[in-house]
């Protein structure tokens, strides 16, 4: 038990040092830390709204865009059911979309039955209120209205809010260690929060893209000819080339199909680029259309706007494509993050932007601090007095766990809270839990009469098992809390955590390595604990 060979004592310091390294940033300013070499590590604890502000902008959706979509879809779900291979083609006219329905006419009227029968199958309940979410009316013996219900949209509008919350959360905290505060207020409208951000535009730049991507057939050759577009075809602005651009309505690709965005490089000319990768539908799909569509142009369309229009030059299988477009580094980044956590189901307007100040500052940090250096100062002499030497051992062990926490906090660019400086305070109290139940179980070992070396072997053994299994549990509930929790929760989960780890490892593995080396050095026949 007390035996370390070479490879673990050195394997013990080296995830000191590491820790104290990533640790080291956070303790000076940031401008310091921006002149240093490129090499030298400069992550760096990121402090919470509440210590340090940040920007925070309230989005609003747009009902208007989800009645839009659902129309839309609608569409294409008609469509798809009267041609479907199963049962018999039922023939209809040009649909319509204006006036917020939906409307079209079944040629043969023999056919009206049937069709309202598929048609019945693609509507369903709105939620609890009895009402189906689409109004089905057929008119003059064989046109078909659908119109939605107010139901319906409420409901339609109330799913939209929630995968829309999800997307923001993912593009503004990909990795979870920012701690933003993202919360829905009311129908139609998300608060964001991010702390550490003082521009609200950047905020603003990374939410305000739906990130709808498709991808259409161009019409023709692309070109005007007129004012108003004929059925089928849907005039959209052109990035690349300025004005108009002439599209099929019909999407044959569309982004919820996609498994990866990436910002890269054009290997001819090393322009920035948006390197993307589709499931195995999507990818089957976008090689079918490469082969049937070789020679014509297609649309890359995100949020409604043409980024480029080639050509298929020849079949593309493998699901992979590029976007090429007018992009910088950092535009490129932002369509690719956007891309890749999801499109947001509706558009989201900014209807109020604001930096936020600190809510508690300069004077919450040191009091918090002050806790913190207190508390630590008063365990530090408690344990000194009344374990001698193990009371030392455990004193460095307090001081190297609380930088290691800094470290881990730092790697992983964490935010750092109020609630998070309790949870750093609390892990203080743990550590010492650790070393309390090894001295006390050495201690009663010795009275049955072992030997030293025995004692200590046998104490640290016993009260490992039980360190580990109440840490165990504290590891569990602060798991609980980083899932179903937010905002500070989750920041004081991610504390106790960490916390919980580093003083496992200093309070055991780094107080028992250094208690063997002076048994090594010393082989003392007493020890006073």
């Amino acid at each position: 038990m007390l035996d370390f060979p070479r490879w673990k004592v050195w394997t013990v310091i080296l995830t000191i040092v590491f820790c104290f390294v990533f640790a080291v940033p956070s303790f000076f300013p940031q401008k310091t830390t921006d002149a240093w070499p490129a090499w030298a590590p400069s992550a760096r604890i990121n402090l919470g709204l509440d210590l340090a502000g940040g920007s925070s902008i309230l989005l609003e959706a747009d009902t208007a865009d989800i009645a839009r979509q659902r129309i839309g879809q609608m569409e294409q779900q008609v469509e798809a059911e009267m041609r479907r291979r199963d049962a018999p083609r039922i023939a209809i006219g040009d649909i319509s979309t204006a006036g917020g329905r939906l409307s079209f006419m079944v040629r043969d009227s023999a056919q009206v039955d049937a069709a309202r029968e598929r048609i019945n199958q693609l509507t369903t309940g709105a939620g609890m209120t009895g009402q189906r979410d689409w109004d089905i009316q057929v008119v003059d013996t064989s046109r078909f209205i659908l119109t939605p219900t107010s139901a319906g949209l409420a409901t339609a509008t109330d799913q939209a809010m929630e995968v829309a919350t999800e997307v923001v959360r993912r593009r503004v905290d990909e990795f979870g260690t920012r701690e933003p505060t993202i919360v829905r207020q009311g129908d139609n409208r998300i608060l964001v929060e991010v702390p550490g951000l003082d521009d609200p535009q950047a905020l603003k730049d990374l939410l305000g893209k739906t990130a709808r991507l498709e991808f259409r057939m161009v019409a023709g050759n692309g070109e005007i000819t007129t004012p108003v577009p004929p059925a089928g075809v849907q005039y959209l602005p052109y990035q690349e080339g300025g004005g108009q651009i002439a599209v099929q309505r019909r999407v044959a690709i569309s982004g919820d199909e996609l498994t990866d965005a990436q910002q890269g490089f054009d290997s001819q000319d090393n322009r920035p680029v948006v390197n993307i990768r589709f499931d195995s539908q999507g990818g089957r799909k976008f090689a079918n259309l490469s082969t049937q569509f070789t020679g014509q142009r297609f649309a890359i369309i995100v949020d409604n706007v043409v980024i480029s229009a080639p050509s298929f030059n020849e079949p593309i299988p493998g699901g992979s494509a590029t976007i090429s477009g007018s992009f910088t580094v950092e535009s490129a980044n932002q369509l690719a993050i956007s891309l890749r956590s999801g499109r947001l189901p509706v558009e989201l307007t900014v209807v109020e932007e604001r930096t936020v100040s600190s809510e508690l500052g300069t004077d919450s940090i040191e009091k918090g601090v002050l806790a913190g250096v207190v508390g630590s100062v008063a365990l530090m002499l408690f344990m000194i007095i009344t374990y001698v030497r193990f009371g030392v051992y455990t004193t460095f062990a307090l001081l190297v766990n609380a930088v290691m926490i800094l470290g881990i906090m730092a790697l992983f660019n964490a935010t750092l809270t109020l609630p998070g400086i309790a949870g750093f305070v609390l892990t203080v109290g743990a550590a010492v839990d650790a070393n309390v139940l090894i001295n006390e179980r050495i201690r009663e070992e010795q009275r049955r009469g072992r030997q030293t070396i025995q004692a200590v072997e046998f104490g640290y053994k016993e009260a490992s098992r039980a360190i580990f299994d109440a840490n165990i549990t504290n590891v569990i509930s602060a798991a609980i809390m980083f899932v179903f929790g937010s905002g500070p929760i989750r920041g004081f989960a991610v504390v106790l955590a960490i916390g919980i780890a580093t003083s496992v490892f200093t309070g055991v593995t780094f107080t028992r390595l250094l208690v063997a080396d002076w048994l090594k050095r010393n082989r003392p026949k007493h020890i006073n604990i």
